[in-house]
C-alpha cells in the first residue's frame, strides 16, 4: 500500500529520542533524503515522561510527523532487575507523546516497539499475527507489555479518531551511538566491551551468561533507518510491521564473531546458572520486503565498524 509522504522538505519532523542509537540513525537517514527540519530535544531539555512539558513542546513545534524512538531500554539483566522502571517509564513516555500528538493533530505518527512483544515460544520466523497468542518471556515481560500497550494505542487512535498512525517492531539493533554499559546494554555492544577489556588485561577467559544456544537476529541501525523511511512512505495499516534482516545467529557464534573482530585470543566460558531468555527470535519480514526494502549491512561488517566506533571514543 502506498500512502502520502511529506512533499515539503522543510516540514518539521520530530524524532523523539533523536540523540539515541535509533533516533540518531533515523535523523541521519531523513537528512540524507533531503528533509531539512529534523528536530528532537535531548533528555536534559525535555523529559517525555512529563505530559505537560511534552504537550507544550509538541504544541509549539507542531510537527508534521512524529517518530517515537524514545524509550527506556536495556539488556536481559536490567529488564529482569528493574521491571517496574521499564514498565512505568515506557508507558509514561508513550502516553505523553500520543496525547500530545492527538491534541496537536499530528498527521503521521510512527511508534517503534520491539520484537520482545511476541510470545516466548512463538513460531519461527515470527509473523506479526503471533502478537498476543502466548505467554511472554518472563525476564522482559514488563518492557514487552509497555510496547504492546503502544501498539494498542496506535490501533485505538486509528479506530476512534481515524489517525494515520502506524507502528513497527524492530529486532535487536546495534550501531553507532550504542550503549556499552555492562549493567544495562544489549548483548552485542556488551560483548564488544567484555572482549576488548579482556584483551587489554590479558585475561585468560571471558565468562558469558547462559548456554550460548539461543538464537537472535541483529540489524544495523542504519538498516532500521532505511526501513523506517520505507514504512513511512508505503504503509498505512493498524498492524505493526516487523523490521529485521531475516537471518539469525546463536549467541555462541555471535560471541566468536565478536571475539575475532576484537582480536581477543582467550577462551569463552558459559555460566549456565544464568538465564538464556527466549530460545529463538527471528522475525518474519515478508510485509516489509514486499514494500521493496532489503538490509544492506552484513553483520560481520557492522561489528567491525562498531568496534572501531567504540575504540575511537574509549581509546
Amino acid at each position: 500500500m502506498t500512502t502520502e509522504w511529506l512533499t515539503d522538505p522543510s516540514a518539521p519532523i520530530l524524532v523523539a529520542g533523536r540523540h539515541g542509537l535509533v533516533g540518531s540513525a533515523i535523523s541521519r537517514r531523513l537528512l540524507s533524503d533531503g528533509y531539512q527540519n529534523i528536530i528532537g530535544p535531548t533528555h536534559a531539555e525535555l523529559d517525555y515522561t512529563d505530559p505537560t512539558a511534552t504537550a507544550d513542546y509538541v504544541g509549539d513545534v507542531r510537527p508534521e510527523v512524529l517518530i517515537i524512538a524514545a524509550a527506556r531500554v536495556g539488556g536481559i539483566g536490567a529488564n529482569d532487575r528493574e521491571p517496574v522502571d521499564f514498565l512505568n517509564e515506557n508507558l509514561k513516555i508513550q502516553t505523553s507523546l500520543f496525547e500530545a500528538a492527538h491534541a496537536t493533530s499530528v498527521p503521521r505518527v510512527l511508534f517503534l516497539g520491539s520484537s520482545c512483544i511476541y510470545p516466548k515460544l512463538a513460531p519461527q520466523p515470527i509473523p506479526e499475527t503471533a502478537l498476543l497468542t502466548g505467554p511472554l518471556e518472563p525476564t522482559n515481560e514488563a518492557y514487552a507489555i509497555a510496547k504492546i500497550a503502544g501498539i494498542t494505542a496506535v490501533r485505538s487512535y486509528r479506530k476512534q479518531y481515524g489517525h494515520a498512525w502506524i507502528s513497527a517492531m524492530p529486532t535487536n539493533l546495534y550501531g553507532p551511538g550504542d550503549s556499552f554499559d555492562l549493567e544495562s546494554s544489549h548483548v552485542l555492544p556488551a560483548l564488544i566491551r567484555r572482549f576488548h577489556e579482556a584483551k587489554e588485561s590479558s585475561a585468560p577467559y571471558v565468562t558469558l551468561w547462559g548456554t550460548g544456544n539461543p538464537r537472535r537476529e541483529f540489524l544495523h541501525s542504519d538498516d532500521l533507518a532505511s526501513a523506517v523511511a520505507t514504512i513511512l512512505a508505503r504503509y498505512d495499516g493498524p498492524d505493526p510491521v516487523n523490521v529485521g534482516c531475516g537471518e539469525d545467529i546463536s549467541i555462541r557464534d555471535l560471541a566468536i564473531l565478536i571475539r575475532d573482530a576484537v582480536g581477543y585470543t582467550g577462551d569463552i566460558r558459559w555460566d549456565t546458572s544464568r538465564p538464556d531468555g527466549t530460545p529463538r527470535k527471528l522475525l518474519d519480514v515478508a510485509t516489509l520486503t514486499a514494500m521493496g526494502w532489503q538490509p544492506s549491512v552484513r553483520l560481520e561488517d557492522g561489528i567491525a565498524e562498531l568496534y572501531k566506533w567504540y575504540l575511537d571514543r574509549n581509546a
